[in-house]
C-alpha cells in the first residue's frame, strides 16, 4: 500500500502570508518604448532636457504688443497700434514689434522679438486697410495689459534640469503626455514580475481542443484565468503545457518554469494523496516552506523555492485557486512590480438568509448583492462549492467568516471585500426555472443577473425575500406572497433522436420498454409535470407511483439545465429526455408533447417600485410577440395568469 502524506500542520494565514513575503519576485528594470509605458511603474528619476515651452508662446488669439503701449487704454479712450505682421502656430516669426506696434498672433503661435505680452482679439477692433480705402490697418486696444499678460514664458511648464516625475511613479496617460513633451520615447520602468503559470492533472484539456467527456476530460480553466489574474495584478503571466500526474513530467515542466520565471504558480496536485506528488518536487528541487493553510476554500496551498525562483501551490479548483491567488499572492506581485494596493472596495450590507459554517477555519464566502425595496444592500451566498466556476462570476464579492462562527444569522450586518470598485448590484436579481424565452428577456435589460435554481428552490428564495422576482413552470405550489408580472405557455414533454426511432409515444413507452430516460432535478417545473404524468399513468394501472417510476430506466438520472436531456439524446446517450419542443426543434430532434406549461414571472412585492422590476414588467409587456420565436409557446391567457 502506498504511503501518503498527510497534510502538515495547518498553518494560520498570516503565517502563509510571511512565507510569501520572505520570497524575492522583484525583477531587475528595463526600458521600454513610450508607446508601451502606461500602467508601468518608473524605475528611476526623469529630468528635463529641454524647456517646456521651449519658447515663450501666445496663450490666445489675439495681438503681441509691448504691454506700456497699452498703459491707460480703455473702453473710451483705446490705445492705437499700427498692425505690422502675423504670427502662427507652427512658424518662426519674421517681425520684431517696435513702439506703438502690434502684430496678430495665434494660440501656441511663438512670440515675435520685442513683444512682452498679448491682448484677446475680444478686447480690440481693426481700422483701416485695403477695404477702408486706407493702405495702414491699425488695431485699438480697448484695455490695458502688463508685461507677460497672455503669454507663456519659455520653461514655464517644465524648465530644463528640473525634475520631472520621480522613481515609483505610476504611469498615466497625463505622465506618458509630459514624457512625451520632454521628447522621451524610451522609459526606465520596474520590470513586471515574470510569473510561470502550470495547471497540473491528466484530465486536462486546452480549449479549443477536443473534449472526451467519457474520459473525464475537462477543460484548463485555471490556465487562462490565473494568468489573466496575474496581469492584473501587474505581472507579466507565462502559461506552460499542462503537466499530467506523472512525476517526471511534472518535475519537467516545474523546472522549466523556474528556471525562466521569478515566480511559478501551479494549480492543481496540492492536496494529499498519493498521485499529489508536487510537493515531493519542490522539496527535492528547492525548499518546501509551507504546506496547508487553515482558510476555506483553499487548504491545500503550498510555498517555497525552486532554485532562484518562488514557488506558490494553488488548489485545482477555480474558484479555490483565484481566491487564494487574490489573497496571498497578488499583494506579493504587485508590490514586486511596484504597483500599490488597490483602493479598498467594500461594502456594507445585511445577510439576506441564514447561512450556516461551523468548519473551524477562515472562510472567504462568494457572495452577491442585490438592492432592497428601500435601496438598502442585501448579501446572499452564492457558493456552489470549489469546483463550481460560476461562483466567482456570479458573486460580487467575499466575506470573510471567521473560524468560531457558527453561522450567519438573517438580517446580520456583514462586511463585503468587493472584487472591484467598480462593481454594483445588478438592476435586477431573479431565480428560478430555466427558460429559452426569459434569457430572451433578459438580454433586453440593463445588467440583469438571473440564477438558474429551478421552481421550487425560486420560489423558496423569493419567500426568504433575497431575489426581485422568481420564476416558476408548472404545477407549482405557491405559497408566497408575490406580485404577478406575466406569464406564457409552453409545449413540453420527451425529446426523441431525430425521426423517433424507437417509436417512443409518451411515458408508457418508457415504463414498459426497455428505453432509457435523462430527467430534470427535482427543483425543476419540468421534474414535476413529468412526475404528475408517472403519476397519472400509474392511477390507471392501478398501481404505486414508485412502481412506475423504477420500471423506466433514468428516472432518477437528473441533469440541470434545460437543454441538458437533448443534449444527452443527441449524443446518443439515452433514448428520450424531458425537455421542450422548442429546444427539440433548435437541435433538429423529434418531440413527443405530454402537455404545456405556464411559466410564470412573481414578483416580490416590496420591489415593485426598482427600477430594474418596472424594466421587467414592461418587457413582459411584449411577451406575446416573442413567443413567435419560439416553437411550441404562445402568450398565456387571463386563466393561466
Amino acid at each position: 500500500m502506498t504511503d501518503r502524506k498527510e497534510f502538515r500542520d495547518l498553518a494560520p494565514p498570516e503565517r502563509a502570508r510571511e512565507a510569501i513575503a520572505s520570497l524575492d519576485l522583484t525583477p531587475g528594470p528595463e526600458t521600454v518604448p513610450l508607446e508601451d509605458a502606461r500602467g508601468r511603474v518608473l524605475a528611476e528619476r526623469v529630468d528635463a532636457g529641454v524647456d517646456v515651452p521651449g519658447f515663450d508662446r501666445a496663450s490666445l488669439d489675439g495681438y503681441a504688443l509691448r504691454a506700456r503701449d497699452t498703459f491707460g487704454a480703455d473702453e473710451a479712450d483705446p490705445a492705437r497700434l499700427d498692425l505690422v505682421g502675423a504670427v502662427h502656430a507652427g512658424e518662426e516669426p519674421d517681425v520684431t514689434v517696435g513702439e506703438g506696434e502690434a502684430v496678430e498672433i495665434s494660440t501656441g503661435a511663438v512670440m515675435p522679438p520685442g513683444a512682452d505680452a498679448m491682448v484677446m482679439v475680444e478686447r480690440t477692433d481693426v481700422e483701416g486697410g485695403p477695404a477702408s480705402g486706407e493702405a495702414d490697418e491699425q488695431v485699438l486696444v480697448r484695455t490695458a495689459v502688463a508685461p507677460g499678460d497672455g503669454v507663456m514664458l519659455a520653461g514655464a511648464d517644465v524648465a530644463a534640469g528640473e525634475r520631472a516625475l520621480g522613481p515609483g511613479t505610476r504611469l498615466t496617460p497625463r505622465e506618458v503626455g509630459l514624457l512625451s513633451a520632454l521628447g522621451v520615447d524610451e522609459v526606465p520602468v520596474r520590470g513586471r514580475p515574470r510569473v510561470g503559470i502550470v495547471s497540473t492533472g491528466d484530465e486536462l484539456v486546452r480549449p479549443g481542443e477536443e473534449l472526451r467527456s467519457e474520459r473525464g476530460q475537462i477543460y484548463d480553466v485555471n490556465s487562462y484565468a490565473v494568468a489573466s489574474a496575474v496581469e492584473e495584478a501587474g505581472g507579466e503571466a507565462v502559461t506552460y503545457p499542462h503537466a499530467g500526474d506523472e512525476r517526471s513530467e511534472m518535475e519537467r515542466v516545474l523546472t522549466t518554469a523556474a528556471e525562466e520565471c521569478d515566480l511559478v504558480l501551479s494549480s492543481g496536485s496540492t492536496s494529499a494523496s498519493a498521485v499529489d506528488v508536487i510537493y515531493d518536487v519542490i522539496e527535492e528541487r528547492g525548499e518546501l516552506l509551507l504546506h496547508g493553510v487553515a482558510v476555506k476554500p483553499g487548504k491545500p496551498m503550498l510555498v517555497g523555492r525552486m532554485g532562484e525562483s518562488a514557488y506558490v501551490g494553488l488548489p485545482g479548483y477555480p474558484v479555490s485557486a483565484l481566491t487564494i491567488f487574490r489573497t496571498f499572492v497578488a499583494p506579493a506581485v504587485r508590490a514586486a512590480a511596484g504597483l500599490p494596493e488597490p483602493k479598498t472596495a467594500t461594502v456594507e450590507g445585511r445577510m439576506a438568509r441564514r447561512e450556516r459554517y461551523g468548519e473551524g477555519r477562515l472562510r472567504y464566502m462568494p457572495v452577491g448583492l442585490v438592492t432592497d425595496g428601500d435601496g438598502g444592500t442585501l448579501v446572499y451566498p452564492v457558493d456552489k462549492g470549489s469546483g463550481a466556476t460560476t461562483s466567482l462570476v456570479e458573486a460580487d464579492g467575499v466575506v470573510a467568516v471567521d473560524p468560531d462562527t457558527d453561522y450567519l444569522a438573517a438580517g446580520e450586518t456583514v462586511t463585503v471585500d468587493l472584487f472591484s470598485p467598480d462593481v454594483r448590484p445588478p438592476s435586477l436579481l431573479g431565480v428560478g426555472e430555466d427558460d429559452p424565452l426569459l434569457s430572451r428577456l433578459l438580454d433586453d435589460l440593463r445588467d440583469p443577473r438571473y440564477l438558474s435554481v429551478g421552481s421550487r428552490q425560486g420560489l423558496r428564495r423569493l419567500r426568504d425575500g433575497t431575489p426581485d422576482v422568481a420564476v416558476t413552470a408548472g404545477p407549482v405550489e405557491r405559497d408566497v406572497e408575490a406580485d404577478p408580472l406575466g406569464a406564457w405557455t409552453r409545449e413540453w414533454g420527451l425529446v426523441v433522436p431525430a425521426g423517433n426511432p424507437e417509436g417512443v409515444d409518451g411515458v408508457a413507452a418508457l415504463a414498459d420498454r426497455d428505453l432509457r430516460l435523462v430527467n430534470r432535478t427535482t427543483d425543476s417545473g419540468l421534474r414535476t409535470s413529468i412526475g404528475n404524468a408517472v403519476a397519472a399513468l400509474a392511477d390507471e394501472r392501478g398501481v404505486d407511483r414508485r412502481e412506475v417510476v423504477e420500471s423506466i430506466d433514468g428516472f432518477d438520472l437528473t441533469v440541470r439545465a434545460v437543454e441538458s436531456p437533448a443534449r444527452k439524446v443527441a449524443a446518443g446517450q439515452a433514448d428520450a429526455g424531458v425537455g421542450l419542443r422548442a429546444t427539440a426543434e433548435r437541435l433538429g430532434l423529434g418531440f413527443v408533447p405530454l402537455g404545456e406549461q405556464t411559466v410564470r414571472v412573481h414578483g416580490n412585492p416590496e420591489r415593485s417600485e426598482k427600477d430594474g422590476v418596472r424594466e421587467l414588467a414592461a418587457a413582459l409587456d411584449g411577451v406575446a410577440d416573442l413567443t413567435a420565436e419560439f416553437p411550441g409557446y404562445s402568450s398565456a391567457n387571463e386563466e393561466t395568469r
